[in-house]
């Protein structure tokens, strides 16, 4: 079973990337935070249920995901204002036409593209099939460069 010191560690190698993805689905800093620090309280919570350390990194990512979007679905029910911007993108243009993605399309290309997961592992981490991210990926891709010529 996993020790505290080496959960701390491995959270710490995963942060910027655990950020990213929630940003992702969340596109506020503050829910970023407040899924993050969720999302890792139940993976320590649990932690004994994990069976192999090696996949402690696709495993917490699974339980960020399902935590941002439990925070979404929170947000649904009762709406608050809108809050900050979030982190200003390396390239501006390019995270405009990623926010203005579906959530279905924008959470497959940011885990490939940007955090380097394999398509067997986004349909893992999302529990759809491989196919399906395929054609999420593909779809996406095309909607970012026609909104890319367009701007």
């Amino acid at each position: 079973m996993m020790d505290e010191r080496a959960f701390t560690q491995s959270v710490t190698r995963s942060r910027d990337k655990l950020f990213r993805i929630a940003y992702a689905i969340l596109h506020n800093e503050q829910d970023c935070a407040d899924a993050l620090q969720e999302a890792l309280l139940r993976a320590w919570a649990n932690v004994g249920k994990l069976r192999e350390e090696r996949y402690f990194d696709t495993w917490l990512v699974r339980i960020l995901i399902n935590e941002c979007k439990r925070l979404c679905a929170a947000r649904r029910r009762h709406p608050v204002a809108p809050a900050d911007a979030g982190p200003p993108p390396e390239d501006p243009e390019l995270g405009d036409a990623l926010k203005a993605l579906d959530e279905k399309y924008r959470l497959p290309i940011v885990l490939h593209y940007l955090e380097g997961y394999s398509l067997e592992e986004i349909a893992w981490l999302l529990r759809i099939p491989a196919g399906t991210v395929k054609s999420r990926m593909y779809a996406g891709r095309r909607a970012l460069k026609a909104m890319l010529e367009e701007g």
